[in-house]
């Protein structure tokens, strides 16, 4: 890191590389999980909000705002959700021209039998840490992305754009 820093402080960068092979380890998990059942890591977070979501659905348009991703992205993942059976569209009861997307009872039953494998691998990469030390991780992995939502921000101001849903 020396000579690629030129000398200057390389602690941020080393950080950085340990938060990317981190990640690395908890998508190797998540993958080897969903090996076979033919869901990306997008599809799988959607399906993880609309099962915690309200029984009477959530739009598009939240879904793309909570996950940080366009409009665009998650009605293609709905579509592909909804052609698995996983997911269903419904008409939202409060608005006839708005649309919902809901988990369904096969949704349900696929995250059930993705969980308990997910949860014993993840207890595995986790052990000896802490119970405060798991609080204080999350909340540090928390930090980096408000760090890297204001830096969108800023960069989207500073050049005129806005790249936010």
């Amino acid at each position: 890191m020396t000579r690629f820093t030129a000398g200057e402080d390389t602690l941020t960068l080393e950080a950085a590389g340990a938060v990317r092979s981190a990640f690395h380890t908890i998508e190797r998990l998540r993958s080897r999980g969903a090996e076979g059942r033919g869901l990306s890591a997008g599809a799988l977070d959607l399906l993880i909000r609309l099962s915690a979501g309200s029984d009477d659905g959530i739009s598009i348009g939240a879904l793309a705002q909570a996950a940080g991703v366009s409009s665009r992205n998650v009605t293609g993942l709905v579509d592909t959700l909804e052609r698995d059976g996983l997911v269903e569209r419904v008409a939202d009861r409060h608005d006839r021209r708005s649309v919902l997307a809901r988990i369904t009872p096969a949704g349900l039953a696929w995250l059930e039998a993705f969980r308990r494998p997910t949860q014993v691998a993840m207890a595995a990469v986790f052990r000896g840490f802490n119970p405060a030390e798991l609080t204080q991780l999350r909340h540090l992995c928390l930090r980096l992305v408000e760090n890297q939502h204001q830096l969108d921000r800023y960069l989207s101001q500073a050049d005129g754009t806005n790249t936010h849903p």
